[in-house]
């Protein structure tokens, strides 16, 4: 029977102990070693991936915190190269326009990127449809925009393909004469002879929507990034701010922690706890970024980035390092884990089990008591993900844990004979004997037709073989309401371990903290 700890200490039992919160406490943490030792063993920077998952959950951060919080890391840690570069791509891909307008303000810069570069040239300034910002004829357009109106100062610089060129008068009535230039050697021309052109309004209007950005993003990375550190200029930070602000918590995390180192990343963390409210108050969620909200408040940011790691796995991340340790190359580290479980599982419990261990936990350090109950938990995750296999099993646990449950009509379309749920209520939801009966009966005969079969028709062996997919499917294809969340969710065997898990970890916590 798997006891999922759910009766709230009494804090004031005087219950013999016995030594089994000693020896359970001691097993946590052989397999908190264990647990790390595999964690670092090439996989540290897949457990610093959860941690940057985990935050960007976080809900609770207001859009000046959001951009403080990025804001310092650029500016107070020293040049983030790496971290601007990150920042910068994402704002192109994201807000081109916010980059187009700072160049439209510095067209004059863009001469030097043209210069000598044939290929910008063509990109940009040609008619012909071959990308995002030529699409649109831009810098064709801005160059034919500024001929005509200058006239008098570069018509002489525009090259024709033809055996003569256009006059002024010429173009006026018919404009597409202008698509017979010869772009690369106007440009050229353009770029020693007439400078007025690269700081025109035609020009700037023409980079202003932050399509030019595309045909080299390496280049105006590293424009911008000397933008930001050599010259500091206030105009390129308020677009970035302003950036910051409007982009969503979960997105920035999702681009810009990942280019963190370790340290960087503890500075973010301590940042991120000084923002948050530390009037939150813990309630029974399966939210597990506000797992992690909590446990930041409560325990600090300061601690060493390696307790963060196994205390993000252990508590939010259970599938996936359950899947880690299940590797093929984890046998020896699975192996122990399994001893470790078992010892713990055969470790005697009752009602009152969690009494002893809580009133051991007053003697712990927060950081610790709360790894102790994450540890616990993934304990439980690992022996319902292990030992859970089917309806049957899973509502003996239910039944065993006091959980009220309901059969879901989740499947109703697939298995007609199962009771909806408005038949089903309480404890009294398991498939009726009649339709089992049935289920194998129907089994029974299909596997007698096929066996019987004197032509070794591969077919018929086919379609018992679907047949039989086809029953185990709906067997085991169960799924439930919980009193766990007020019967507000449909929950499947695939992810009952994982919220049971949750449950348990959010309702130790809340009694942890009552203290």
């Amino acid at each position: 029977m798997i006891n999922l700890l759910l009766s709230e200490p009494n804090w004031n039992d005087n219950v013999d102990d016995d030594g089994s919160t000693k020896l359970r406490i001691s097993l946590l943490k052989e397999l908190e070693t264990v647990i790390w030792s595999t964690m670092m063993s090439g996989s540290r920077a897949e457990a610093r991936q959860w941690l940057c998952k985990t935050i960007a959950g976080v809900n609770s951060v207001s859009p000046r915190d959001k951009r403080e919080l990025f804001g310092n890391l650029l500016r107070n840690r020293g040049k983030k190269m790496g971290l601007a570069s990150q920042l910068l791509n994402l704002m192109f891909d994201k807000s081109p326009q916010k980059g187009g307008s700072i160049l439209a303000q510095r067209s004059h810069i863009l001469e030097k990127f043209f210069e000598g570069n044939p290929k910008r040239v063509s990109q940009w300034f040609s008619y012909s449809s071959s990308g995002r910002g030529q699409e649109q004829g831009k810098g064709f357009r801005a160059l034919s925009q500024f001929a005509f109106k200058y006239r008098d100062i570069c018509w002489e610089e525009l090259e024709w393909k033809g055996k003569h060129g256009q006059s002024p008068a010429m173009v006026a009535t018919k404009p597409h004469y202008f698509l017979d230039l010869d772009i690369q050697q106007t440009v050229e021309n353009f770029l020693e002879n007439v400078p007025r052109f690269w700081s025109s309004n035609e020009f700037a209007e023409s980079v202003k929507d932050g399509d030019i950005l595309f045909i080299d993003r390496s280049f105006f990375v590293r424009y911008f990034i000397d933008l930001m550190y050599k010259e500091d200029l206030r105009d390129v930070w308020e677009v970035i701010n302003e950036f910051l602000t409007e982009q969503p918590f979960s997105s920035l995390c999702e681009h810009l922690l990942i280019t963190l180192d370790e340290q960087d990343l503890c500075f973010f963390l301590e940042l991120l706890c000084k923002s948050l409210s530390p009037r939150m108050e813990f309630q029974d969620f399966n939210d597990v970024s506000y797992f992690f909200v909590i446990v930041l408040l409560k325990c600090g940011a300061s601690r060493s980035i390696d307790q963060i790691l196994l205390l993000n796995a252990v508590m939010t991340q259970g599938r996936q390092l359950l899947r880690l340790l299940r590797d093929d190359e984890a046998k020896e580290p699975q192996e122990k884990i399994n001893e470790i479980v078992s010892k713990i599982s055969a470790i005697p419990s009752n009602p009152n089990s969690l009494t002893p261990i809580f009133k051991h936990m007053c003697k712990m350090t927060t950081v610790e008591a709360i790894k102790c109950l994450g540890l616990q938990s993934w304990v439980l995750y690992y022996r319902l993900s292990q030992e859970c296999r089917t309806p049957e099993s899973w509502e003996s646990v239910f039944m065993n844990n006091q959980i009220g449950f309901r059969n879901s009509d989740k499947y109703a379309l697939l298995d007609t004979d199962r009771p909806s749920e408005e038949d089903c209520s309480g404890f009294d939801c398991s498939p009726s004997v009649g339709v089992k009966y049935k289920k194998k009966q129907k089994a029974r005969k299909k596997r007698r037709k096929t066996y019987d079969c004197d032509d070794g028709n591969d077919d018929e062996l086919l379609d018992f073989d679907i047949a039989s997919r086809k029953l185990d499917f709906l067997s085991n294809a169960r799924s439930w309401l919980l009193s766990t969340d007020d019967y507000s969710s449909v929950w499947s065997s695939a992810d009952l371990p994982e919220h049971l898990h949750r449950h348990c970890l959010s309702r130790w916590m809340i009694w942890l903290f009552k203290q």
